[in-house]
C-alpha cells in the first residue's frame, strides 16, 4: 500500500485495516451509545480521543477499537463514525495475574474476524505491548506511561511493580516502538537498542489551541490538573505554596484529587492555603478547558512523567506553566519564554520559580510569548499527531511485506 498524502483514496484502493487494544476511554464519547455513556468514567486517555478524531475522518484508514473491561455489561459491537468498537466483557482480576493470556486469548478471537494490516498496542500498563508480541500481526507500541524509568525514581505499589516486569518483559521484542519527547527516545533507544522508535506527540484536543484567554488576576489563578500524590509531586506543590501565601494573594484549582500519601505529608498546611484550594474531578476536556481560560498559571511538581497531557494542554492554551524539569516536560515548557523550569522534588526550588512567575510582567499576567505559542501549536497539533501515525502504519506494513 503506498502513502497518499490526501485523506482521500483513489478508487479500487482499499483503506489500511488497523486495530487499536486494549484501552479505551469509550465511556467518554458524546456519541457513544446511551449504556456505554453511563459507565463509570474511568482514565480520559485524551490522546487517544484526539487521534480517534482524526482518523474518524481519514477514508485511508478502517479503524477497530477493542476494548476489554470487567465494567461491560455485555459483550458488544457497534460502530461510531465510521470506527468499529469491539467491547468484550472479562472478569475482574483475571487479567494481569494471566500476564495477559485472558487479553491474549480474547483479542486473537477479535482479530481473526477484523484481519488487520496493522494492530496498535496502547501502553504497556495494561499489558497491550506483551500481547502484540504474542499476536503475530505487524504491530505497533505507544509508550504511554514508562514504567521501568518510574519505578528508578519514585516507590510504587506491587500492582505497578508487576507492571514494571512485564514492561521489560515486551518491550525487547516490540517491532516498532512510539513514544513523546526526546528523553523517552534516548531512554528507549539506550535500553532497547535493536527496536525501532517513532517519536510521535500526543496532541491536546482542539479546544486547547482555540482558546481566547481571560485570565484571572486578582487573585492569582493556578491551575493542577492530575492526581495530588508523590509522584506529581502534590506534597512538594503544596508545602511551597504554603510558604507564598504571606507574600502573594492566590488560588489554587486541582483538577482531580488528594492522594493518602500526599495527605500524610502536608499534614502540617496552614487552614489559611487549604481556604485558597478547589477539587473538582471528572470534569470533560470542555471543562478543563474552561479551567485554563481562568488560569494565571499551571504547575506540575511531577518527580517522574514522561509527556504530562495537563503540561502539553497548557502550552498550547497559552497558559505559563510552572514545572519540574524532568522527561519530556523541557520539551514544551522554555523557560523565559512561556514558563519557569526547576529541579524535582524539592520545595525551595518550586518556591523560588513560582516567585519568579508571581513576579513576571508577562507570566504574572497570565501571557507567554506569542512565537513560541504558535510553535507549540503547530508542533502539538492533531493534524501532525495522525500523520505521523498514519506514516508509521504504513511503514510497518511495508517493511513486512518486504520481509
Amino acid at each position: 500500500m503506498s502513502l497518499k498524502s490526501s485523506s482521500d483514496l483513489p478508487a479500487g484502493e482499499r483503506p489500511l485495516t488497523v486495530a487499536w487494544f486494549s484501552f479505551f476511554p469509550v465511556e467518554w464519547l458524546p456519541d457513544a451509545p446511551e449504556e456505554i455513556k453511563r459507565l463509570p468514567r474511568l482514565h480520559p486517555a485524551s490522546w487517544q480521543r484526539v487521534l480517534f478524531d482524526q482518523f474518524a475522518a481519514d477514508h485511508r484508514l478502517k479503524l477497530h477499537i477493542i476494548i476489554l473491561r470487567k465494567q461491560f455489561a455485555r459483550d458488544q459491537t457497534f460502530e461510531v463514525r465510521g470506527v468499529t468498537f469491539h467491547l468484550r466483557k472479562v472478569q475482574g482480576g483475571t487479567r494481569a495475574p494471566s500476564f495477559f493470556w485472558l487479553d491474549t486469548w480474547v483479542i486473537r478471537r477479535v482479530l481473526r474476524e477484523i484481519k488487520p494490516d496493522v494492530v496498535h498496542a496502547w501502553g504497556t500498563e495494561q499489558g497491550a505491548a506483551i500481547v502484540a508480541n504474542r499476536l503475530g500481526y505487524p504491530q505497533v507500541v505507544t509508550i504511554q506511561g514508562l514504567i521501568s524509568w518510574y519505578e528508578q525514581v519514585v516507590p510504587v505499589p506491587w500492582m505497578v511493580k508487576l507492571a514494571g516486569r512485564i514492561e521489560r518483559a515486551s518491550l525487547p521484542n516490540a517491532k516498532t516502538l512510539t513514544t513523546e519527547a526526546r528523553f523517552t527516545v534516548n531512554w528507549l533507544q539506550q535500553h532497547y537498542p535493536r527496536v525501532r522508535v517513532e517519536q510521535i506527540e500526543h496532541a491536546p484536543d482542539p479546544v486547547f489551541h482555540q482558546l481566547r484567554r481571560q485570565p484571572s488576576l486578582q487573585p492569582l489563578r493556578l491551575i493542577f490538573v492530575g492526581a495530588l500524590d508523590y509522584r506529581k509531586g502534590g506534597d512538594v506543590l503544596l508545602l511551597a505554596l504554603d510558604q507564598l501565601r504571606t507574600e502573594f494573594q492566590f488560588e489554587l484549582i486541582v483538577v482531580g484529587g488528594l492522594k493518602p500519601d500526599v495527605r500524610e505529608l502536608t499534614a502540617g498546611l496552614s487552614q489559611e492555603l487549604w481556604s485558597r484550594v478547589q477539587m473538582k474531578s471528572n470534569l470533560t476536556h470542555v471543562e478543563i478547558a474552561a479551567e485554563l481560560n481562568q488560569a494565571t498559571l499551571a504547575v506540575c511538581a511531577s518527580r517522574a512523567d514522561v509527556s504530562p497531557n495537563a503540561v502539553k494542554e497548557a502550552v498550547v492554551a497559552g497558559v505559563p506553566v510552572v514545572a519540574t524539569a524532568v522527561g519530556g516536560i523541557p520539551d514544551y515548557v522554555i523557560p523565559g519564554r512561556n514558563g519557569v523550569l526547576c529541579q524535582p522534588g524539592r520545595v525551595e526550588e518550586l518556591v523560588t520559580a513560582l516567585r519568579t512567575a508571581f513576579t513576571d510582567l508577562e507570566f504574572s499576567k497570565g501571557r507567554v510569548n506569542v512565537e513560541t505559542l504558535q510553535k507549540m501549536r503547530i508542533y502539538l497539533s492533531p493534524q501532525t499527531m495522525a500523520r505521523r501515525f498514519y506514516e508509521t502504519y504504513v511503514s510497518v506494513v511495508q517493511k513486512t511485506a518486504r520481509g
